[in-house]
C-alpha cells in the first residue's frame, strides 16, 4: 500500500470517528441537560460554525493541495512561505471572528428569542453561551493551516491524531463537566451548557498541542527538505493566496450548507411559533429537536454513506481529466448507487422507528413530540447525502463554481419559505422548507453533472426503483414487528421495540439485497466474501 493511500485511509478513518463521536454524544448530553439545554447549545454552535467555516475557508484541503503541488516541483520554499504568512493571516482572521461573535452575542440573542419574559432560555443565557464558544475561533484557524501544511507532504498522521484528540477532549469535557454541574453541584442548565460550549476551546488547545508536538518531532526533516529546495517559484504572496482561495471555494460551499439552513431555523422557529400559540418552552423544544437532536441522529448514516461514496471522487477527477467517459460514467453511477443503497434504508428505518428510537435514547416524557419531528426529519438524510455527493462530483468534474450557485438557490428558497411554512404547519414547516431548498440544489447539481459529463441516469433510476421496493418491504416488516410488540410505556419497552425493529429491518433489507445481487453490485469490491467467485 502506497504511503499516500495509507495516509488517506488513516485520515478518512480519523475524520469519520471524530464526526461519529461528535454526533453520538448528543444522546447522553440531552439526557443531562434536556431539550431546553440542547436548544441553548444550538444557539451558540450554529453562528460559531458559520464564522468558523468563513474564517478557515476550507484551509486544510486547500493548503494541502497548494503545498503538494509545489513540493512535487521540488519547491519546498513556496509552501513554507504560505505557512509563515498564513499563520499570521489565520491568527488575525480567527481573532477578528472571535471579536465579532463576542460583540454580536447580545444582538443575536435578542433576534433568536425576542424580548419576551416567558419561561425558557433568556437573552443573557444565550449571550453567555455564544461568548463562551467564541474563544475557540482564536485557535482553530491557525490549527487548520498547520494541518493542511502537513497533509501537503502526504503526512496525514498529524491531522488524524489531532482531530481525534481534539474531539475526545471536547466530548469528555462536555459530558463530565455537565454531569458534575447538574448532578453533583446541582447547578443550572445554563452553567452546564456554558461549560459544554467552552469545551470547543479546550479541544482546540489539545489538538493544537498535538500538532506542535508533531512539528517539533519532524522539524529537522522538514528543514532538511527546505534547505534542499532546488527552486523557488516566482510567485507573490498575493498570487499565493489567490491560488489557495480558488482551491478552497468548493470546500467552503459544501461546509456552509447545513449551518446556513440551521441559521435560518435559529432566527425563525422560536419567534414564529411563539406568535401562533406556542409557549417559549414548547418552541425551544421543537427547535432543539429539529436542529440538534434529530439532526445529529440523521447525520450518522449520512456521514457513513458519504464517507464511502466520496472515496470515488479522486478517481472521478482522474477519469474526467483523461477524457475516459465510459469509466467516468461507471464511477458516477457507482457513487450514486452507494449513497442511495446506504442512506435510503437508514432514513426509512429511522422514520418508521422514530417514536421508539426517541423514547429509548432520550426518555419517554418527550417521546411523542420528539418522535413526531424525528419522523418528519428522518427522510431529510437522503437530501443531505445527495447534496454532499453531487457537489463533490461537480468538484471532480472541475465545475465546482456551480456548487455555490446551487447552494445559493436552495438557501434562498429556505429563507423565503421557512417562516410562511412555520405559520402553516408549525415546526414541520421548517423541515419542509429544508427539503424544498435541498431539492432545488440537488436538481441543479444533477443537471450540471449531466451537461458537463454526458452522464445518463438510466441505471441510477433503475437502482433507485429497486432500492425503493426493498425499503418499502423492509418498512412493512418493521411496522409488523412494532404492532406485535404493542405500545411502549417504559423506556425498556422502547429499547426492546427499537432493537427488534433494527434487527428485522436490517435482516430483510440485507436478505433482499443479497438475493437480488444488488449487494454485490454496489459493495462487492469492498467486501471480500462478496467479491469472491462462486
Amino acid at each position: 500500500m502506497s504511503r499516500l493511500l495509507r495516509g488517506t485511509l488513516i485520515l478518512s478513518a480519523a475524520t469519520f470517528f471524530s464526526k461519529f463521536i461528535g454526533l453520538i454524544f448528543v444522546i447522553p448530553f440531552t439526557n443531562l441537560v434536556g431539550e431546553q439545554g440542547m436548544a441553548l447549545y444550538g444557539y451558540a454552535y450554529i453562528p460559531y460554525t458559520i464564522l468558523l467555516s468563513i474564517s478557515t475557508m476550507g484551509v486544510p484541503l486547500a493548503v494541502s493541495k497548494f503545498v503538494s503541488k509545489y513540493n512535487a516541483l521540488g519547491d519546498y520554499a513556496t509552501g513554507r512561505r504560505l505557512l509563515k504568512s498564513g499563520l499570521l493571516i489565520m491568527t488575525l482572521t480567527g481573532f477578528l471572528a472571535f471579536v465579532l461573535l463576542y460583540m454580536l452575542a447580545p444582538v443575536l440573542a435578542h433576534n433568536i428569542i425576542g424580548k419576551y419574559g416567558e419561561k425558557g432560555n433568556t437573552v443573557s443565557d444565550i449571550t453567555l453561551v455564544i461568548r463562551m464558544v467564541s474563544t475557540a475561533l482564536i485557535i482553530v484557524p491557525s490549527m487548520s493551516l498547520i494541518r493542511g501544511y502537513f497533509q501537503g507532504f502526504q503526512s496525514m498522521g498529524p491531522t488524524a491524531v489531532s482531530q481525534v484528540v481534539e474531539q475526545i477532549v471536547r466530548i469528555v469535557f462536555i459530558l463530565v463537566g455537565s454531569y458534575i454541574i447538574m448532578n453533583i453541584m446541582h447547578g443550572s442548565t445554563t452553567t452546564a451548557v456554558a461549560i459544554a460550549t467552552f469545551a470547543a476551546t479546550l479541544g482546540a488547545v489539545a489538538g493544537f498541542i498535538v500538532l506542535l508536538w508533531y512539528w517539533a518531532k519532524r522539524k529537522p526533516h522538514l528543514q532538511k527538505m527546505y534547505d534542499q529546495s532546488n527552486t523557488e517559484a516566482d510567485i507573490s504572496l498575493k498570487d499565493i493566496y489567490k491560488e489557495t482561495i480558488k482551491y478552497a471555494i468548493p470546500f467552503v460551499a459544501v461546509g456552509l450548507a447545513i449551518p446556513l439552513y440551521q441559521m435560518v431555523d435559529q432566527f425563525t422557529i422560536v419567534n414564529t411559533l411563539k406568535t401562533v400559540s406556542y409557549s417559549q418552552t414548547e418552541a425551544e423544544s421543537i427547535y432543539a429537536i429539529i436542529t440538534q437532536i434529530a439532526h445529529k441522529l440523521v447525520m450518522i448514516p449520512v456521514s457513513l454513506a458519504t464517507a464511502l461514496a466520496l472515496t470515488l471522487i479522486p478517481v472521478i477527477t482522474k477519469s474526467f481529466t483523461q477524457g475516459n467517459k465510459d469509466v467516468l460514467h461507471n464511477q458516477i453511477t457507482q457513487t450514486f448507487q452507494m449513497v442511495l443503497f446506504l442512506t435510503a434504508p437508514a432514513a426509512v428505518g429511522l422514520c418508521v422507528l422514530a417514536y421508539p428510537a426517541y423514547g429509548a435514547l432520550f426518555g419517554m416524557p418527550s417521546m411523542d413530540t420528539g418522535g413526531f419531528y424525528l419522523q418528519w426529519y428522518a427522510p431529510t438524510a437522503l437530501w443531505f447525502a445527495m447534496f454532499t455527493v453531487t457537489a463533490a462530483i461537480l468538484q471532480g468534474l472541475n465545475q465546482q463554481r456551480f456548487a455555490f450557485i446551487s447552494l445559493s438557490a436552495g438557501f434562498l428558497a429556505k429563507l423565503l419559505l421557512n417562516k410562511p411554512l412555520l405559520f402553516l404547519f408549525g415546526g414541520t414547516g421548517s423541515v419542509i422548507a429544508t427539503d424544498i431548498g435541498y431539492t432545488i440544489s440537488i436538481l441543479f447539481n444533477l443537471y450540471i453533472i449531466k451537461k458537463y459529463s454526458g452522464f445518463s441516469f438510466k441505471w441510477v433510476y433503475r437502482r433507485s426503483l429497486l432500492i425503493t421496493v426493498f425499503c418499502s418491504i423492509m418498512a412493512l416488516a418493521v411496522i409488523g414487528v412494532m404492532v406485535l410488540l404493542g405500545d411502549s410505556e417504559t423506556r425498556w419497552q422502547a429499547i426492546i421495540k427499537l432493537s427488534a425493529g433494527i434487527v428485522m429491518g436490517g435482516a430483510v433489507y440485507g436478505f433482499l439485497s443479497y438475493q437480488s445481487g444488488l449487494l454485490k453490485i454496489i459493495l462487492g469490491d469492498r467486501i471480500p466474501f462478496l467479491s469472491k467467485k462462486k
